[in-house]
């Protein structure tokens, strides 16, 4: 397989890019990198990698993405966090037109396998009205009733690989990401998720010294958080599994958003004045995975702290703040498309 040509979309992001980064170690011969995002905007970028950037609205730039292909990761997506999602419903629902033509351009070139990263936003709200609720299992999609915007676009996304499997024998396999965080995401700009936007704004509170912070919601709103490693080696294992179904892949481990802020300012060292922000964007009061089906199917599960993988982050974002402060340019890019 490493010597069949792997096409990876949203490789101009962090989860897409992680993963060609991921499989580059590996020693994967042929690696198609697609993003709309123009090169020097992407995230991670390999000169050794056939580097395209395209939009995938359109079919054309599908089926030049897809050519040749022996497999296939749709990644590409407009997306970001809460704040994102909640302003953007439209633009997160245009997305359908990316897996759709994907999908098409993957069985008009014989792809012989199709991977497609959906969400945890898929899930049923009336699951998530209580913080302290138990994790979300596969079959508490239906009924739908999914994040509005983003999540209808998934759950309708992950039927199309359903019938593409059943009606074409397109192999698809699909994974509900849980909040993905770590080195190389988005930071700033209003797409990063609460684990690097915790981050940044600790951060930025510390070298300010005005030691507050603002925190989205009251802060006892729960979440679990996946570090990208584990999800590389699960997006990994799902492809080249029996599983037909889509399959949560996160962390089981739930915090509250409170507990977010206590392990950041830990690791900060530092202590901040919290000011709650009660009409920011929030989302659901309580999410995270229940890992029952993938510790049955694949006798595995993500399992990196997340104490130790913050760690990692922090590191990573004060590195970038400090370059975006000196004027370096070394700093990464807000993402357009992830």
């Amino acid at each position: 397989m490493k010597n069949e040509l792997a096409v990876i979309t949203g490789a101009g992001g962090f989860i897409g890019g992680s993963l060609v980064a991921d499989f580059r170690k590996q020693g994967y011969q042929k690696i198609r990198a697609v993003d709309i995002k123009p090169l020097d905007e992407w995230y991670q970028r390999f000169d050794d990698v056939e580097n395209l950037s395209l939009d995938l609205n359109l079919k054309e730039n599908c089926e030049k993405a897809a050519r040749g292909a022996y497999q296939i990761y749709n990644f590409a997506a407009n997306m970001g966090g809460m704040g994102f999602i909640e302003h953007n419903k439209a633009l997160c629902m245009l997305s359908v037109l990316i897996n759709t033509q994907m999908l098409e351009a993957a069985q008009k070139y014989r792809a012989q396998k199709f991977f497609y990263s959906s969400s945890a936003c898929v899930y049923n709200a009336d699951k998530q009205r209580d913080t302290a609720c138990p994790g979300l299992k596969e079959e508490d999609a239906y009924p739908a009733l999914a994040e509005d915007g983003y999540g209808w676009e998934k759950l309708f996304s992950e039927r199309m690989c359903r019938h593409f499997r059943e009606d074409y024998g397109l192999y698809t396999r699909v994974a509900r990401f849980h909040n993905v965080y770590g080195p190389h995401g988005t930071w700033y700009g209003g797409r990063e998720k609460a684990p690097a936007a915790i981050c940044r704004k600790v951060i930025q509170a510390k070298l300010s010294g005005t030691n507050q912070i603002e925190i989205w919601g009251s802060g006892h709103q729960t979440r679990s958080f996946m570090y990208i490693d584990d999800c590389l080696e699960g997006v990994e294992k799902i492809m080249n599994s029996e599983i037909l179904e889509p399959l949560n892949l996160g962390s089981s481990e739930m915090v509250s958003i409170n507990q977010l802020v206590d392990m950041v300012e830990e690791i900060a060292g530092v202590k901040l004045k919290r000011n709650y922000n009660l009409t920011a964007p929030k989302g659901v009061n309580g999410r995270s995975s229940d890992n029952t089906l993938i510790q049955k199917y694949l006798k595995w599960e993500p399992s990196t702290p997340l104490r130790a993988g913050l760690e990692k982050t922090y590191a990573w974002i004060l590195d970038q703040y400090k370059a975006r402060e000196s004027g370096s340019g070394s700093f990464i890019k807000e993402a357009a498309v992830v």
